[in-house]
């Protein structure tokens, strides 16, 4: 680690400091000033105009027209300049050149008039708009801001309808058949355990939310995190000049009533941006799990028939406020602040059969388990951007503390009865509260210095702390007052040290792109289980190549290969020694010494006119963290815990292509077939091997009806397939919205129907030889929701830009409840 850093700081010596000290040699005198007027020949506020350099057009500096309509270009050295005009909802125009001399030290332009880019036809105004899916050279995105699809359903409904992306009934997220994905929001990682990223993703609504970014072979520059990929939600910022804003208000209904509301505000000057919104939800849904097994020995057999309906009620808020300050037009420091609460109550009725024969009743437990939960999590970031040069070297800083707190109580009250429906001893009553605290303190620097025109070195750091603090209290109901079980209450600390730093070179050839990348991570950790008094200390270094290949074939074909390994450590929950109970006889245990995942992932593209992408992945997993479900036959339970296995071998192809059937008609396509096979010498006392071939199909139309109203439809298909040890059974949905807009596309109006054929079912049993289990499972996935949001305000200039906390990566493992 030591040696790359100074190799890195020996390079930018040699490299950097000898051409800034040239460009200070050049006389530094001279300005280009002018004015804008639009389409009515009036002055033009907030114009964005960019200073590029006559013989190349690289782009040296950028400004914005003040309240006059005017800009300055001062403090230029001797050359020749070309003038570029932006703003949304105009033609791009493009001026000059303009000399600077010894002899000509200003330059005064003509007064330039902007042009509309809405053309009028038979009074139908035509404008571009993004498909829903977007396929670019590093990655697909999901464009759903104006998506009728996004209509009252949260970021973990949507990412269900992503190409390759596929959500479990727990919230797990695979991407193209594997799971150990790393989510983003706003390109910062979130740090949290699977159930309490599950939760703030339903805590966000889709309203908030611009796209979704599927990266499936992330470079060096991201955190070695997930083996699987990356999705990045990009949550809306509003880009206008002025005071402007959304309001949003939605409904919902299937078995019972959801309603949803929002508010979005900006305030903009030529040195500040203020800007803040706030989302809250209230959702009553109905869940049902079955789970029909059978507990047998060498004595003798005892059959299950467990059948347990919830109703819960949950209260969703989700936050952001902050403030950039643009010290000049190359220099941005700003700080912001979001969060999310949810808070939930569900009413659990459990009925538990026993017989001795299947479809016979010997004794059963009646069981309410009610229980209520509380997160909560905010996060603090300071970030600095700055442009060094008019070459493009720039450095980004940020630093972020984070802060999570979890709060579920949960209620078993289990009554004995006989065959005949009568209480034949007394019941067993217990309670177990959970709370857990998350401090995440994170800070990074990313540093990008052009070598010259087609050669780029990127280079950065990037520290973390991590430490969890949980406690299990568990209670047991006797002789009418509650008593500490202390043979089951436990405290788990749990702290995390990593360092980081990464170097990218990319260099363009004639046709040709080649990105090599490296990053080293050192880890510290420590696990410990106070009441146990058990300790697990871990201390690794590794490193993460990673190469990128593009080759442009010819105008139509483009051919593109990627390598990179990464690491997934485990999620802070998953490490928890605690037991949950689901109920008196299902639960689930941690397992502190889970190691981390290594994977060596390959990948193979081929794009055809940028319509049709293929493309072949394989990758090699060592140590693969995986759930396992097993029966306990003594205690006669059903529990899950996460296991190291041996070797997971993934093998994988996506075909994607978008379809234009008419002007009016879309249709954006992709499928993927994927095999994941699972090796290990040793579970349960025998070896294990499972696979099966498995594919994911989405499909997404969009007709557009006229200019104001479009209609989509929205389709998977998740075939049979094994993971782990677990076997799932293949179910399907689809989905159909409409939008309209009124008031000069000010409001906009959409329904949208989810799981229109009700068919999101999910059926599970064991892939190990001698588990005898079956579990079905049912959400309430069939809503119809109606959504209204109206804007106002300003419009027509691009305002603050989009920040990236450095604590993205730690939040992702962090638990936040359901």
């Amino acid at each position: 680690m030591k040696t790359l850093i100074l190799l890195t700081a020996a390079l930018l010596w040699n490299v950097i400091l000898p051409q800034n000290m040239q460009a200070q040699d050049q006389p530094v005198s001279g300005k280009i000033s002018g004015k804008v007027l639009d389409e009515k020949k009036e002055r033009f506020p907030y114009v964005s105009v960019s200073l590029l350099q006559a013989k190349d057009s690289v782009v040296l500096k950028g400004t914005i027209t003040d309240d006059q309509g005017s800009f300055t270009f001062p403090k230029l050295i001797a050359g020749s300049y070309l003038l570029k005009y932006q703003v949304v909802g105009y033609s791009d125009m493009v001026k000059g050149p303009f000399v600077i001399s010894s002899e000509k030290l200003a330059a005064e332009v003509p007064a330039v008039g902007m042009l509309t880019t809405v053309k009028q036809l038979n009074n139908v105004n035509v404008t571009a708009r993004k498909p829903l899916i977007e396929r670019q050279v590093d990655k697909t995105v999901l464009n759903i801001e104006n998506s009728a699809l996004a209509t009252g359903n949260t970021a973990l409904e949507i990412l269900q309808k992503a190409p390759g992306v596929s959500v479990d009934k727990d919230g797990n997220i695979s991407l193209r058949g594997k799971k150990g994905v790393t989510v983003m929001i706003d390109g910062k990682p979130t740090y949290l355990s699977s159930e309490q990223l599950a939760n703030l993703l339903r805590s966000t609504e889709g309203n908030s939310i611009q796209s979704i970014e599927l990266v499936t072979n992330p470079s060096a520059k991201y955190d070695a995190a997930g083996n699987s990929g990356i999705i990045n939600i990009k949550l809306k910022k509003n880009s206008n000049f002025g005071t402007n804003g959304t309001v949003t208000a939605g409904a919902g209904y299937g078995k019972y009533g959801k309603w949803n509301t929002g508010l979005s505000l900006n305030h903009r000057q030529k040195k500040f941006n203020f800007y803040g919104d706030i989302n809250y939800s209230r959702n009553k849904r109905f869940h049902v799990l079955n789970i029909d097994r059978v507990n047998e020995t060498e004595e003798n057999k005892t059959f299950f028939d467990q059948k347990s309906n919830a109703v819960g009620r949950r209260r969703n808020m989700n936050y952001k406020a902050g403030f950039d300050y643009f010290i000049t037009d190359n220099h941005t420091v700003g700080v912001a602040v979001n969060g999310y609460r949810s808070t939930g109550k569900n009413d659990v009725d459990v009925s538990t059969a026993i017989g001795s024969q299947r479809f016979e009743t010997d004794s059963s437990v009646i069981a309410f388990n009610p229980n209520d939960y509380k997160y909560t999590g905010i996060t603090y970031n300071l970030n600095y951007k700055g442009t060094l040069d008019t070459t493009g070297q720039e450095i980004n800083v940020d630093a972020d503390y984070s802060r999570y707190l979890g709060n579920p109580d949960n209620l078993f009250e289990n009554k004995y009865l006989d065959k005949n429906g009568q209480v034949y001893k007394a019941p067993f009553i217990f309670r177990n509260a959970t709370p857990s605290t998350v401090n995440i303190y994170t800070a990074k620097a990313d540093y990008t210095y052009p070598i010259n025109k087609k050669m780029k070195l990127e280079a950065g750091v990037k520290a973390s702390k991590v430490n969890t603090d949980n406690n299990s209290i568990f209670e047991n109901f006797v002789e009418n007052q509650w008593q500490n079980d202390v043979t089951r209450s436990n405290q788990f600390i749990y702290d995390e040290r990593i360092q980081a730093g990464y170097v990218n070179l990319n260099k363009q050839f004639s046709g040709l792109t080649v990105q090599l990348g490296l990053r080293g991570e050192n880890t510290n950790s420590k696990g410990n289980s106070i009441t146990e008094n058990k300790i697990v200390n871990r201390q690794y270094f590794d490193l993460f190549p990673s190469l990128f290949v593009n080759r442009e074939l010819s105008k139509n074909h483009d051919l593109g290969f990627s390598y990179s390994r990464r690491i997934d450590r485990p999620d802070y929950e998953s490490l928890n020694p605690f037991i949950f109970f689901v109920d008196l006889y299902t639960y689930g245990i941690g397992n502190p010494f889970l190691k981390p995942q290594y994977t060596n992932s390959f990948e193979l593209s081929y794009g055809y006119k940028k319509m049709i992408n293929v493309t072949m992945g394989y990758s090699h997993t060592s140590d693969v963290i995986t759930r396992v479900l097993v029966s306990d036959t003594a205690k006669k339970t059903l529990f899950i815990s996460s296991q190291n296995l041996a070797v997971r071998n993934a093998y994988n192809m996506n075909i994607s292509s978008p379809v234009n059937f008419t002007k009016w008609w879309t249709s954006s396509n992709n499928l993927t077939v994927y095999y994941n096979e699972f090796k290990t010498p040793d579970l349960l006392g025998v070896p294990y091997e499972s696979g099966k071939l498995a594919f994911n199909l989405n499909t997404n139309q969009t007709i557009t009806l006229d200019p104001n109203t479009k209609f989509e439809m929205s389709g998977f298909y998740q075939s049979a397939q094994v993971e782990g040890t677990l076997s799932l059974k293949a179910f399907y949905g689809v989905d159909l919205g409409v939008s309209r807009t009124f008031m000069d596309k000010k409001l906009n109006v959409k329904v949208a129907a989810n799981d229109v054929f009700y068919t999101q079912k999910y059926h599970i049993t064991s892939a190990l030889p001698g588990q005898n289990y079956r579990v079905n499972e049912r959400n309430e996935s069939r809503v119809l929701r109606l959504t209204c949001s109206y804007r106002f305000g300003n419009s027509g200039v691009k305002a603050a830009r989009q920040r990236s906390k450095s604590s993205d990566a730690e939040s992702n493992r962090v638990k936040s409840g359901g």
